[in-house]
This record gives structure tokens, sequence and C-alpha cells, in this order.
């Protein structure tokens, strides 16, 4: 197998999650992008602590990129919005951002464009990867319960509260009457418990160690009201892609089978969890895994982008023939 090459930069590595927040990593030794091993071209790719990423660091693992002729740098960073500078000024080659932050620095004018799926919703309102999540004695049931209370979430104007009151809307409910309150992911838990908040938009493993703490799933926001949503996915820059397309086509392959073997195999997602998270064995076995469908869902991205323009993060929707994968 290969051994993992990892570095540590840009921010202190405090999980936030592909829609900006997830679990604290590891400390990690590592190299970097300078020069490859056995004349396999060096890239680097900006990814986050989280369990959405096992793939790619799978695929590392198992020698996937190694056979399209790449030495990969896995430089771990506090979210997307460290990733996409160093992809625009080229300090990186690929990253990974959850799908409304690429709308909106799309429509921001931003030169990005996905390459390759990352991590999908279950599917599963009840037992996906990402939860709403209350106290059992909170009187908040269903989704119109959330009128009128306030929830925690770990970035602003960005897919965990957009994706929520769009629920909230086609659940008949005043969206707008909701109190969307900013908190890192680690944080909720307590948060809640002190009642500083009515519930929490979580994401995996901290949907396991909430449940862990006696509290309850209301249902996913990643699981409705898009379906087959993809939740986030790998990108580079157009001046990138124009000036290594064979590599970029490299990225993708490697990509596509990380996916597959991942999603075949989600023992080993579990197993190469801790290389790369501080995450407790009892959580990592308890935790939903994403899905890792090999192909973005671009029905859902449309979707994404009506809903972000629908609750003013973005002023109109961007070209999404320019963002998404190239076909």
């Amino acid at each position: 197998m290969k051994k993992l090459k990892i570095t540590i930069a840009l921010a202190a590595v405090m999980g936030l999650a592909a829609c900006g927040g997830g679990s604290p990593s590891a400390p990690a030794d590592g190299g970097s992008a300078d020069g490859a091993a056995g004349g396999l071209e060096a890239i680097e790719v900006g990814v986050i602590p989280i369990v959405d990423v096992a793939p790619i660091y799978l695929g590392v693992e198992e020698g996937l990129f190694e056979e399209e002729g790449l030495d990969v740098t896995l430089t771990l960073a506090q979210g997307g919005a460290a990733i996409v500078p160093a992809i625009t000024s080229g300090q990186m080659d690929f990253g990974f951002s959850n799908v409304t932050s690429m709308v909106v620095a799309r429509s921001k004018g931003l030169p990005l464009r996905m390459v390759a799926a990352g991590a999908n919703t279950t599917g599963d309102v009840e037992d996906d990867f990402a939860a709403v999540m209350t106290k059992p004695d909170s009187g908040i049931e269903e989704i119109q319960d959330l009128v009128g209370k306030k929830v925690g979430v770990n970035t602003l104007n960005n897919i965990s509260d957009s994706t929520i009151s769009e629920a909230v809307k086609q659940a008949g409910g005043d969206y707008t009457q909701i109190d969307f309150v900013e908190m890192p992911f680690p944080d909720m838990a307590g948060q809640l418990d002190a009642d500083n908040v009515d519930a929490i938009a979580a994401v995996e493993p901290f949907v396991t160690i909430a449940e862990g703490d006696g509290n309850v799933r209301v249902f996913s926001n990643y699981a409705e009201p898009v379906e087959n949503l993809t939740v986030a996915t790998y990108f580079t820059s157009d001046q990138y892609l124009e000036q290594n397309p064979e590599t970029a086509e490299k990225f993708a392959r490697a990509m596509k089978a990380s996916l597959e073997f991942a999603e075949a195999n989600p023992d080993r997602v579990r197993e190469i969890l801790p290389t790369y998270t501080t995450l407790e064995p009892d959580v990592i076995e308890q935790l939903t895994l994403p899905k890792f469908p090999t192909e973005v869902n671009s029905a859902s991205i449309e979707e994404i982008a009506q809903i972000s323009l629908d609750r003013g993060l973005i002023e109109e929707v961007p070209d999404l023939a320019a963002l998404l994968p190239a076909e």
C-alpha cells in the first residue's frame, strides 16, 4: 500500500464540514508537493478532516492515483473558504468543497469548476450523515416545528441554512421566522444542551455524538428537500484545466475509482478515518457514512442554485455548464 502523504496548512485544523466544518484532525507527518517520487507527477489537493473525504485517502493508499501517474499530497485545511483562494492563486491544484459554496463562488466570478464527485446524501431522511437534531422534549417533531426556533448552523448563508429553510417552505412553514445562529460543529451539542439554541444542523461524526447525549433527529436537510443531493465535490480552477487538461483527466479517473472503491468497501472507509481524524472507535463504528457515487447529480446542483437565488445568497444563477464537470 502506498504511504499516505499529508500536510497540515492554511489554518488550525478544527474540523469544519463539507458544508464548512467537520472533526478535529490528528497530527500527521508528510511531505510536500515539491517533486514527485518515481517520475510521478506531483499534485496537491486541499481537503477537510471529515468523513466525506475518506475515498481520496483510500485511493492514495490503494495506489489508484499512482496508477494514473500521480503523486498526491493531501493538505488539511480548516474549510472550503481556505481552500478556494489556494486554488485560484495556484497554491493548490485541486480542492474539496460543498456545492452551495461552489455555486456562490462561481456567481461572484471566481473561475472554479467541479472535476469529480465528492459525497452524496444517503437519501434517507431518518438515517443520513447530516441531521437537524433537538432535545427529545423540545416539542420539535416535524419540519414545520422549526418555525420561530433558533437553529445552530456551522456557516450562515450556506448549504445548511438554505436547505433547512427550503424544507420548511415545502412543508408549508414560514422559513423567514427561523433564527439561524452560527457556531462550529464541535460546539453544537453543548449549545443545545445549554438551551442557547432549540435545534442544531449537525453532520457526522457530530450526529452520532449528539445522539449519544440523548438528542434526537428531526430530519436530514441533505436528504430533504433536494432529491439525491450531491453535497460536495472536488474542483479546480479554469486556468489549471486549460494548462493541465491531461492531469485533470487523470485526477478525475483516479477519483472515480476511489469513490467506487469506498462505496463498495464501507469497512475500509471506517478503517481509514483514524489516519486523518481523532474520532473515537465507538463513534466510527456507529456513524452513518455518506454515499459515494461516481457522478455529480447535476439536477441537484440546479436545485441548489435556485434555492441559493431564492434565499439571496446569489444575485443570479451562474453558468452551471461552466461549473459542472465537463462531459
